[in-house]
């Protein structure tokens, strides 16, 4: 069974991280096609970077496999994507009839259940599904408290635990009002 298999490798990642000192124990894969087209591992403590979860390790590379021709930021690059575009799904709120395609029609494998920023990536990446092996409760019985984070989510802004504050709306218009008169916008 080719799904095993893969939360195999994810699980493999994850112990490598441990064994290493990389980080704490979470790997993922990403499939297309039941193939293995990209792995992460978590290499927070290797790296200093607090994104460096196993699942973002793994999008990233999966990006670099399937548009190995995106451009680097450069003047000659500006007003290109090399995003191709999918029609949403007709069960979707979303109000873009179009989108970029991301990772649709891949599928991610995580050793555990992703936190609210990876989890939050993989939305955005448009994952067909995601898959774990350990949840929540198991993760914060090993002292990780993503279940703490998607709480306090639910709460009003001014009720989270890192204070949040609606400050100068007017200076932030003017990007946003580029954007929706944009011509050429390559919705994402």
């Amino acid at each position: 069974m080719a799904e095993e298999l893969f939360m195999k490798e994810a699980v493999r990642l994850a112990m490598e991280s441990v064994v290493n000192g990389w980080g704490g124990p979470f790997g993922a894969v990403i499939t297309r096609d039941d193939e293995i087209i990209a792995r992460g591992q978590n290499r927070v403590l290797l790296t200093g970077d607090p994104t460096a979860h196993g699942e973002v390790e793994a999008i990233r590379k999966a990006i670099q496999v399937l548009n190995p021709k995106a451009p680097s930021i450069a003047v000659e690059h500006r007003n290109k994507s090399t995003l191709k575009l999918v029609r949403r799904d007709p069960n979707s709120q979303d109000p873009e009839p179009w989108r970029a395609r991301m990772l649709k029609g891949c599928e991610i494998y995580t050793s555990g259940q992703p936190c609210p920023m990876c989890m939050s990536a993989i939305y955005w990446s448009r994952f067909d599904a995601v898959y774990f092996s350990r949840d929540l409760k198991a993760t914060q019985e090993i002292g990780f408290s993503d279940e703490f984070q998607y709480e306090d989510f639910k709460k009003p802004i001014h009720e989270r635990s890192i204070r949040m504050e609606h400050f100068c709306p007017e200076l932030g218009k003017p990007a946003y009002k580029a954007w929706k008169k944009r011509p050429e916008k390559h919705p994402y």
